[in-house]
């Protein structure tokens, strides 16, 4: 519900406010319109500026390790790590409690977990826990690309380290690399379950076990939804690696018959519902790009040679959007009748998100 400084003046004329109250609350309501504006993620330079740099930041001490580093040992990355881990806090306890940004701290508490993995690793490397075979001398950088069951320590112990600064910080963007993390090892535990052979992840067994726990994620996300009442998104990164982990693994799957492959666009469909009920776009494109896969496929396999194909798929989209002028001609009671029928705590949830 949007509230303009006309809304207050036709207010104060019915006489249900004041001159005084109305411009009160407008000042009010500014203040606190610019306070959210300022701690919420948008299009704006100074927050392109934040995340850009701390891409980089974060990307050079993860995903573009050069070997060079492997030259400094196993202790020697455990005490790059804990410098560069100690400098992130620092920052991150700099930006929160003397200049109040929690934009970059997040960023910065972000920083000292994706270090995580690396003093995991340097420790690993001095006591001898790891291999030092010569097809292994890049092994950490191997972290980001490869799928392989001895991650599983580093990413247990990166989870830790998330949980423990997002319950001292409460920054939204902590979470990006704990879902990341969650991200990898429901890859990594693939070989550890069914034998330790890589290329397991790619097999019928594999992509279930994707499949499943990018559900469990997602699982998450909606609990971690339904607990929080303030204006931070804690969920967002748990949504978005949940579904790209449950819809990569469903839609790498073959289906031999055009019965599954019905039933595939029927979940990007429930998929689609899901996301406009939640407010998540994510849902959305993903099932989308599901419907859209399902129909290619229609139409360059079943139904090659039709003429009436095209026609008939005008039919279906014209009919969508003829429900959808019903349902925006309906929505508040559809909405309620539909909520109605929620368990408490989620028909909430729906209710403020969609009022979001």
């Amino acid at each position: 519900m949007n509230i303009n400084r006309q809304s207050l003046d036709d207010a104060t004329r019915q006489g249900l406010l004041t001159s005084a109250q109305a411009e009160a609350l407008w000042v009010f309501l500014g203040a606190r319109e610019a306070e959210r504006q300022h701690d919420t993620p948008g299009f704006k330079p100074a927050h392109v500026l934040y995340y850009l740099g701390g891409c980089v930041a974060i990307g050079a001490m993860s995903l573009f390790m050069t070997l060079g580093w492997e030259r400094f040992g196993g202790w020697g990355l455990v005490a790059i790590a804990l410098v560069y881990g100690a400098v992130a806090l620092a920052l991150t306890e700099f930006l929160l409690r003397k200049k109040q940004l929690r934009l970059p701290a997040g960023i910065t508490a972000a920083l000292a977990v994706t270090l995580v993995p690396l003093a995991v690793y340097g420790l690993q490397q001095g006591l001898g826990f790891w291999p030092a075979d010569a097809d292994r001398a890049g092994a950490f950088r191997d972290y980001h690309r490869l799928i392989d069951w001895r991650w599983l320590l580093m990413e247990l112990a990166t989870l830790a380290a998330g949980a423990v600064l997002l319950w001292r910080y409460r920054l939204p963007f902590l979470v990006m690399p704990v879902a990341v993390t969650l991200w990898y090892m429901g890859m990594d535990l693939v070989p550890f379950l069914l034998g330790g052979e890589p290329g397991q992840f790619f097999s019928s067994q594999g992509k279930w076990i994707s499949t499943g726990f990018g559900l469990l994620m997602v699982a998450a996300a909606v609990w971690v939804d339904l607990r929080t009442r303030g204006p931070h998104d804690f969920a967002f990164w748990l949504y978005l690696f949940g579904v790209l982990s449950f819809w990569g693994g469903l839609t790498s799957m073959e289906s031999s018959n055009e019965f599954g492959k019905f039933v595939y666009a029927c979940i990007n469909l429930l998929m689609i519902a899901l996301g406009a009920a939640l407010a998540r776009r994510v849902f959305a494109v993903f099932g989308g790009l599901g419907v859209a896969a399902y129909l290619g496929h229609l139409s360059y396999a079943v139904f090659k040679d039709s003429l009436l194909f095209p026609v008939a798929l005008t039919a279906i989209g014209l009919g969508l959007v003829a429900v959808g002028v019903w349902w925006q001609r309906h929505d508040q009671a559809i909405g309620a009748s539909l909520r109605a029928r929620l368990p408490a705590g989620l028909n909430a949830l729906v209710a403020r998100r969609a009022g979001a």
